[in-house]
C-alpha cells in the first residue's frame, strides 16, 4: 500500500539549490535511508516530507490514514519537566493523555482532597482505557533503560544534548505510527544501544525513513536508498552495500555518456568551423543537433576529498600512561590504567555513555588533571584534537579566514605545497563558498570545516572524539583513507562500528567500576569475544542485499565496407592512389542516411515520454521500476543512433569532399 508520494519537490537555500524536481513514492514496507554529502539538504528534505517545512515547488501527498512520527536532530524540551514526562511531551493523542494523566497524578499527591482534580484523574483514566495507553509508561521506561537513561525523575534541563536526544528517541519509538522519520538516530548513543536500536527497527512494523552515517546500520536495516547528489534524487532498491555497487555503475555510465557527448561535440565543432553551407534541410538539422549538444547540461560530477597532508615528525616516545585514576563525584571512571603508545597505534575507545571515554581524551590533551598517575607526552608530539562538542565559530567570519588562522599553506607527503584555498576545494568547499560567512553553513559543513582545521595543523598524534557524529559518509570514507596513511598515533572514541572496524587495531574498553581493558583487534573481534563470553547480545548478520547486475551494453552495428576511410588501404596491402575506388554509400547506408535524423528525433521523443511517465508514476513502485528499465533501453538506443548518425554524416561529408576534389 502506498503511504506517501513526493512529486517534483524543489528547495533552495539562498542561491543554492538543495534539490530540484525530486519525486519518489513510499509504501508500507519501505525502510529508506537518505544519504548525501553534508549541505545537500537531507534534514530539510525530511522536514518537508514530515510537513514541518514548506517546499518551494512541488507537493507531498500523505495517505489520510497514515500517522507520522518525526525525530529531529536537535529536539527541544521543557527544561522543568522530568525525563519520563519528556518522553510523552510531543507525541500523538496516546502520549498526550499519558502526559496529562501523569501531571494530574502529581498534583493529586499534593492536593489529595481536591474534588476537581479527582474528577480530572477519573476522566483521564477513562481516556487511557479508550486509547489503550496504560502500557506506554512501562514501555517508555524499558526503552529509556536500553538507551542508557535510568533516572526517570531527573529534570530535562539537567541533561546533556546527547541525553535529550535519547529521550526524544524513546518517545519516537513508543508512539504508534505508520511512518517513522528519524534524523541521525544513532548520534550520541553507545555501541550497545546502536545494536539494540538496529534490532528493534528490523522487527518494527511500518515504514521507516531515516538519515544516518552508520553504514552497518544502513546495511542491516534499510532496503531502499535515496541519494541526494548535486540537486538530484536517485532511488536504489538496495541496502547500503548493494547501493555502492549500483552507484558505481551509474557514475560509470554517466562518465561514459559525457565522454561520448564531448567526442560528438568536438566532431561537430570541427564541421561547423569548416564553414558548412546551411542550405539543405539535412545541414540545418545537423547544425541544430550541434547546438543541442553544445547546450546539453551534464550533471555528472564526481566529488572527491584528498586530505593527504604530511604530519610533523614523531620521535620514539609518544605517550605513556601509568597508574591513571579518575572519578566523577562518587563514581570511579578509571581505576588503574597503564598504557604505552607505539608508532602507528590505532586505538578505538569504547564503553557506555558517561563511562569516561571523553574524559580520558581530555586528560591526554591536558585539559583535565588526573587524580592519581601520570600522562607523559613525547617532546616531538603535536596533538590534533577533534572534540565531540560543537566548536564556537564566529558566524561572520569567512570560511577561508577560519582555515587561514591555522595555516595558510601545508605540505603534502611528497613535499609539494598546497594553499588553504586548494585544501578547502578538496574538502568540497568550492571557491565561491570559501567566502561564505560560517553562519550560512549547515551543521555538517561546520563539522567538516572544523576537521579540516585540525588536520591543517599537521598533527602527529590524533585524538578523535566521536568523529562520525554529523559528518557525511563521503567525508568519513576519506578520513578513513587518510588514517590509513597517517604515520602517527590515533586514539578515537566512537560508537560507529564500521568506522572502528575500518580504522583501529586495538580496543580500549571501559567495562565499568573503573576497569579499562585493552584488546587486540578491531571492534568486531572485540564484540565476538564478548559474545563468546556471554557478555553481549549478538548482532544480526550483515545483510547481503539483493542480487543482480547492470544491464549489458548492446553490441555495435556493422558499419559496412567503409572502415578504412582515411587510410586508403585494403586487404591486399597498399593500392595505387590512382586506382583507389571513390567513397560511396551502400544502398542500405543511403536509405539509413536519409532517415537517421527522423529516427533520432523519434528516439528522443520516446525518452522524453518515458521520463514524463516516471514523474507521473512516482507513487507506483512497480510501474516506476518498469519505466526505469524502459528508460535504460531508450537511452541505449538513442546512444547507438547518435553514434550511427555521427558516422553517416562524417561519411557523407567525405563523399561530398571527394566529389568536389
Amino acid at each position: 500500500m502506498n503511504i506517501l508520494t513526493v512529486e517534483h519537490v524543489t528547495k533552495t537555500y539562498g542561491e543554492k539549490i538543495l534539490f530540484q524536481d525530486a519525486s519518489f513514492g513510499m509504501d508500507e514496507h519501505d525502510k529508506i535511508g537518505v544519504i548525501g554529502v553534508n549541505g545537500t539538504g537531507k534534514s530539510t528534505f525530511l522536514r518537508i516530507i514530515a510537513g514541518l517545512e514548506p517546499a518551494d515547488e512541488g507537493k507531498v501527498s500523505v495517505n489520510r490514514d497514515i500517522r507520522i512520527t518525526f525525530l529531529a536532530q536537535n529536539p527541544e524540551f521543557d527544561p522543568q519537566i522530568s525525563v519520563l514526562r519528556g518522553v510523552f511531551q510531543n507525541g500523538g493523542p496516546e502520549l498526550e493523555v499519558v502526559s496529562c494523566y501523569m501531571e494530574a497524578m502529581e498534583e493529586l499527591e499534593i492536593l489529595p482532597s481536591d474534588t476537581a482534580l479527582q474528577a480530572k484523574v477519573t476522566k483521564l483514566s477513562q481516556d487511557m482505557d479508550r486509547l489503550q495507553a496504560w502500557s506506554l509508561e512501562s514501555d517508555a521506561k524499558s526503552v529509556l533503560s536500553r538507551l542508557g537513561i535510568t533516572d526517570f525523575g531527573r529534570k530535562m534541563g539537567e541533561l546533556s544534548g546527547g541525553q535529550r536526544k535519547r529521550v526524544a528517541l524513546a518517545s519516537a519509538l513508543i508512539v504508534p505510527s505508520e511512518l517513522l522519520i528519524m534524523d541521525e538516530p544513532t548520534n550520541h548513543i553507545d555501541n550497545d544501544s546502536v545494536a539494540w536500536l538496529e534490532s528493534y527497527l528490523q522487527k518494527r512494523r511500518g515504514a521507516l525513513l531515516l538519515i544516518t552515517h552508520d553504514r552497518y546500520f544502513l546495511d542491516r536495516v534499510c532496503n531502499v536508498m535515496l541519494e541526494l547528489d548535486h540537486g538530484r534524487l536517485f532511488r536504489y532498491e538496495a541496502n547500503y552495500s548493494r547501493f555502492l555497487e549500483l552507484k558505481s555503475q551509474r557514475e560509470e555510465r554517466e562518465a561514459a555518456s559525457e565522454q561520448k557527448r564531448q567526442n560528438l561535440l568536438r566532431n561537430e565543432l570541427a564541421w561547423i568551423r569548416r564553414g558548412a553551407q546551411a542550405r539543405s534541410t539535412k545541414q540545418k538539422a545537423r547544425i541544430e543537433r550541434f547546438e543541442k549538444l553544445q547546450n546539453m547540461k551534464t550533471d555528472f560530477k564526481s566529488d572527491s576529498l584528498d586530505i593527504s597532508v604530511a604530519s610533523t615528525r614523531l620521535g620514539r616516545k609518544i605517550l605513556e600512561i601509568s597508574g591513571l585514576r579518575k572519578s566523577a563525584g562518587d563514581r570511579l571512571l578509571i581505576g588503574d590504567l597503564t598504557y604505552t603508545a607505539v608508532p602507528g597505534d590505532r586505538v578505538g575507545i569504547v564503553g557506555p555513555n558517561g563511562s569516561g571515554k571523553s574524559t580520558l581524551l581530555n586528560m591526554i590533551a591536558g585539559r583535565i588533571a588526573p587524580e592519581n598517575g601520570e600522562i607523559e607526552l613525547g617532546q616531538t608530539v603535536k596533538l590534533g584534537y577533534f572534540t565531540q562538542e560543537h566548536q564556537e565559530m564566529d558566524g561572520k567570519q569567512r570560511v577561508i579566514e577560519y582555515i587561514k588562522e591555522e595555516a595558510e599553506v601545508v605540505e603534502t607527503a611528497d613535499g609539494s605545497r598546497i594553499t588553504a584555498a586548494q585544501m578547502l576545494e578538496r574538502f568540497l568547499f568550492p571557491p565561491a563558498m570559501q567566502w561564505t560567512p560560517i553562519a550560512k553553513l549547515s551543521g555538517g559543513e561546520k563539522r567538516r570545516l572544523y576537521l579540516l582545521r585540525v588536520l591543517m595543523g599537521a598533527p602527529n598524534v590524533l585524538l578523535l572524539d566521536e568523529p562520525t557524529n554529523d559528518l557525511d559518509i563521503q567525508t568519513l570514507t576519506v578520513l578513513e583513507s587518510y588514517l590509513d596513511e597517517f604515520p602517527g598515533a590515533v586514539f578515537v572514541v566512537s560508537h560507529d562500528r564500521y568506522f572502528l572496524d575500518r580504522t583501529v587495531d586495538k580496543i580500549m574498553a571501559f567495562e565499568g567500576g573503573g576497569a579499562v581493558a585493552v584488546h587486540v583487534g578491531d571492534y568486531s573481534d572485540y564484540e565476538e569475544r564478548l559474545q563468546t563470553a556471554g557478555k553481549s547480545p549478538a548482532l544480526s548478520a550483515l545483510s547481503t542485499g539483493t542480487s543482480g547486475g547492470s544491464r549489458g551494453a548492446k553490441g555495435t552495428e556493422d558499419t559496412g565496407g567503409n572502415a578504412g576511410l582515411a587510410s586508403g588501404s585494403g586487404a591486399g596491402g597498399s593500392k595505387d592512389p590512382a586506382r583507389v575506388e571513390k567513397l560511396k554509400f551502400s544502398y542500405n547506408e543511403q536509405r539509413e542516411y536519409e532517415t537517421i535524423d527522423e529516427r533520432v528525433e523519434t528516439a528522443e521523443l520516446r525518452l522524453t515520454t518515458i521520463t514524463e511517465g516516471m514523474a507521473s508514476a512516482a507513487s507506483d513502485a512497480v510501474k516506476l521500476q518498469e519505466l526505469m528499465q524502459e528508460q535504460q533501453e531508450a537511452e541505449a538506443e538513442l546512444e547507438q543512433l547518435m553514434e550511427r548518425w555521427a558516422y553517416l554524416n562524417e561519411l557523407a561529408e567525405k563523399i561530398e569532399s571527394q566529389k568536389n576534389g
